[in-house]
């Protein structure tokens, strides 16, 4: 018989700091007896710290009904006063203003989202290699699974990267983890990148190369190649025909797609809206969305307002009390049956 409140006690709570040395940061947890101190590469001391983070939370693995908020327990200090703890437990990274000191730690989603420098974890990001089902029917294209998969690579690409990456960079990058191999190499075609308005954009490798994430490789025309250095997303479930489903879908997030020749900063936003969307309506907390795709809530905002305009958004709403965002199709972009939510 399990004791009842027994669970309370679980400390679900990792932390990690690059100490700068001589040859190079090196990693200290104090969860672990041994410290790390062998000298890093400093372009993946931010991936071996993640990655570090990771193998911790699998290894101490709970059961959902376990999970506790973490925050909740130490009286919600890790964040300005909210409407209160809320949602599913989730696994909430957190970095310092330095990119020093990293926590990953189970939290609310409504602590997660009060939380400054915080993204959500994937599941997927943290499950253990399983071999695939033979057999099993893959879903419809641009279906729940895509969106869900978009949505939790874009939430750990809020993390993973500074946050003054540019939309076009992300959009990037979010193709080079979704069609990565297991071994982290990438081979993007022309083709596709000539579809994403990204051919000849070498300043966004650029820009991933020196945020540490990645490194370019001699690849052969017509092909990029790359090397992803961000060792978590190497781990990442399902398997590589999944991904890649998902990757295809952030090209043309059916239903809010886009006229080809917008900005990247419209395209992410749109991106960003459509895997939170569910039949025609969607929503989400706007410091969430603006953390998604870079940007400041003002600078969110305006972006609304130019999708509304182009007319790939029928409305949004900001509820000011809880700063979450609504949004609702055209009726025309609507591809399931009319629900019966009234007009936010």
């Amino acid at each position: 018989m399990r004791l009842a409140g027994a669970h309370a006690a679980v400390r679900r709570i990792w932390t990690v700091e690059l100490r700068s040395r001589a040859g190079g940061p090196s990693l200290v947890c104090p969860h672990c007896t041994v410290l790390h101190t062998r000298p890093l590469q400093a372009a993946s001391a931010r991936s071996a710290a993640l990655a570090h983070l990771a193998c911790h939370a699998r290894t101490d693995a709970l059961p959902a009904y376990l999970r506790t908020c973490q925050c909740r327990a130490r009286g919600c200090s890790w964040h300005p006063r909210h409407r209160g703890c809320a949602g599913p437990v989730l696994l909430a990274l957190t970095r310092d203003r330095s990119g020093r000191a990293w926590r990953l730690a189970d939290a609310c989603a409504a602590c997660a989202a009060a939380t400054s420098h915080t993204a959500v974890v994937p599941a997927t990001l943290l499950a253990p290699r399983r071999a695939g089902y033979a057999g099993r029917r893959p879903a419809p294209p641009g279906g729940p699974a895509e969106r869900t998969r978009v949505r939790e690579m874009l939430t750990y690409l809020a993390a993973a990267l500074p946050q003054f990456t540019s939309p076009a960079a992300r959009l990037l990058a979010l193709q080079c983890a979704l069609r990565a191999d297991t071994a982290g190499c990438v081979r993007l075609p022309d083709g596709l990148l000539r579809g994403m308005r990204l051919r000849g954009r070498t300043e966004l490798w650029e820009e991933l190369e020196h945020a540490g994430w990645l490194r370019r490789a001699a690849g052969k025309h017509p092909h990029m190649e790359a090397q992803l250095l961000d060792a978590a997303v190497l781990s990442q479930q399902p398997g590589g025909r999944a991904r890649a489903r998902a990757a295809q879908w952030a090209m043309r997030p059916i239903p809010l797609t886009l006229p080809t020749g917008r900005p990247p900063a419209i395209q992410l936003t749109a991106l960003a809206l459509a895997s939170h969307i569910s039949g025609d309506i969607g929503s989400t907390d706007l410091e969430v969305l603006a953390r998604l795709c870079g940007h400041s809530p003002h600078q969110t905002a305006e972006l609304l307002d130019r999708l509304v305009a182009a007319n790939a958004l029928a409305t949004w709403h900001r509820n000011r009390e809880t700063d979450e965002v609504f949004w609702r199709l055209p009726q025309q972009h609507v591809t399931t049956q009319p629900d019966e939510h009234g007009s936010h």
